[in-house]
């Protein structure tokens, strides 16, 4: 199988590129592993007169990175507009957020049509297409509507919210029947699949029989695939990130005794960052003898800047700091640490590894890959403590970690207390319980699961005698044996590959 994986955002492979967390991070490693090619944007946009939609075809590993340039007529209204406008709050339980109108709905498919005629250059026999997050719900329908019948499957990085949240996006019936062109639609959690099949059998009135339905298309089939990391590289790489400028200077910087929280998060309104520092405030109100005790460093990235509810967000954010800092701070002390940029995932490995709690409050998260690279980066002899939203996807793996209730301020600012004080016992039995479901449920178990999955629904949607043969079965979630080899796929490199 020569496997095709699309995303809007890819990452390259280089040291210090400031991956915080999600799609881009996780895809990363298994692109370099097996071999596959992944296409995605470039972050320029094209006009008419261009011929060719591709920017560049380099190496990444043993697979290729394909990066395309998207019409620049409809970027703004596909990207900014309905992707981020309209899908992301929705999909994040926002509806108050929703701003979007009916020519960005109209860039959205028009850039989804585009996609799959850019993939056409990809189509061989052997090919199978794995599409990635919200930007390109509708891309299955266009490339099936292009005539391509080899194995198109989905996954969404991002929660997927009630039938009655959903319905808030404009045109939601016509782009969820087009999601049922994919023979596999793979979600975070159990909860994001049901709200799914629910709006399908609830809104639209489609007969749900178990985890599959029957529409025009075939047979589309539901399943869950937690995403994981890497877990005893990540470690590694902490170990090694131990020595760096910048996590030594972090180190010399804490008073003696002084102990560190940390959040890392895109500056986004879903990862709850107004709450958590209102609870870091009320847990120095409440107790004053924790001042000079511990700091809060706060990595908030930018993120989609020009859209309204991002950059207000980030006003707030730092006059909510900035207050906090003048109510606590001394002249050698400052409460909160506050930095607007990205950091290479080998700094964010050391910065982790010197945190003695890991602050991850989401107000909503698909699954949260920040949690598991915190557990992951840990001491084993003197771990952190992880301190968890239960509205992040995470939470129903990581259940040995302090869970949390974001919209509970006060609740969150105890918790933080309890965590700072945690024994070192309680902290070790945390960190083993959690890092066992990691190595478990790795980022490679994920790959091979869903490659395995899609290769499988694919062949029991065809009409001929091979499809009795199939036997669907899901995935388990909890236990599944971790898996060291992933499935063979061929391998291409950014030299040889050659567009037909």
């Amino acid at each position: 199988m020569k496997l095709i994986v699309v995303s809007n955002r890819v990452a390259r492979a280089t040291a210090n590129e400031p991956l915080t967390g999600g799609l881009a991070a996780a895809l990363l490693p298994v692109v370099e592993k097996t071999g596959a090619i992944w296409v995605g944007s470039s972050d320029r946009v094209r006009d008419r007169s261009q011929k060719d939609p591709f920017a560049a075809v380099e190496a990444l590993g043993a697979g290729a990175l394909a990066m395309v340039e998207l019409p620049a007529a409809h970027y703004a209204g596909y990207y900014e507009g309905f992707a981020n406008s309209a899908l992301w709050p929705a999909l994040h339980s926002r509806l108050d957020l929703v701003r979007v109108s009916h020519e960005d709905y109209k860039s959205y498919r028009e850039v989804n049509a585009f996609m799959a005629r850019t993939l056409l250059r990809f189509r061989k026999p052997d090919a199978a297409f794995w599409i990635q997050d919200y930007h390109f719900l509708a891309l299955g329908a266009e490339l099936r509507s292009l005539g391509v019948s080899e194995p198109i499957g989905f996954f969404l990085h991002t929660p997927w919210p009630s039938a009655t949240t959903i319905t808030g996006v404009p045109n939601h019936r016509e782009l969820i029947e087009a999601m049922l062109a994919y023979d596999l639609i793979g979600f975070q959690t159990v909860d994001d699949r049901h709200n799914f099949l629910d709006y399908l059998s609830t809104e639209l009135n489609y007969a749900v029989d178990g985890d599959t339905v029957s529409s025009r298309y075939g047979i589309s089939r539901c399943a869950v695939f937690p995403i994981g990391i890497d877990a005893d590289k990540f470690a590694a790489q902490a170990v090694r990130a131990s020595s760096h400028p910048e996590v030594s200077r972090l180190r010399r910087s804490l008073l003696d005794g002084e102990k560190l929280i940390i959040g890392v998060d895109r500056l986004d309104y879903s990862k709850g960052l107004m709450h958590r520092i209102s609870a870091f405030d009320q847990m120095l109100t409440a107790q004053p003898g924790l001042h000079r005790a511990v700091s809060l460093l706060q990595i908030a990235t930018p993120s989609r800047g020009t859209i309204d509810a991002y950059g207000a967000l980030q006003g707030e954010l730092a006059k909510l700091v900035s207050d906090v800092n003048g109510r606590h701070g001394e002249v050698d002390w400052t409460p909160i640490r506050y930095l607007n940029k990205g950091f290479g995932q080998t700094v964010l490995a050391g910065l982790y590894r010197c945190a003695q709690v890991g602050l991850v409050t989401p107000v909503q998260d698909g699954m949260n890959l920040v949690a598991k690279e915190y557990v992951a980066a840990q001491n084993p002899v003197d771990p952190g403590v992880l301190v968890l939203s239960k509205f992040a996807g995470a939470a129903d793996e990581l259940d040995s970690a302090l869970l949390v209730n974001p919209h509970d301020v006060q609740g969150m600012a105890r918790t933080l207390a309890l965590a700072l004080a945690m024994p070192q016992n309680e902290r070790r039995m945390r960190w083993e319980a959690m890092m066992a479901k990691l190595r478990q449920r790795s980022i490679h178990t994920w790959f091979s699961d869903y490659v395995a999955a899609l290769q499988a629904a694919h062949l029991a949607n065809q009409p001929d005698d091979d499809a009795s043969e199939v036997a669907w079965s899901e995935p388990p979630i909890a236990s599944a044996p971790h898996r060291a080899e992933l499935p063979a796929l061929r391998s291409v490199s950014g030299e040889g590959f050659r567009f037909s």
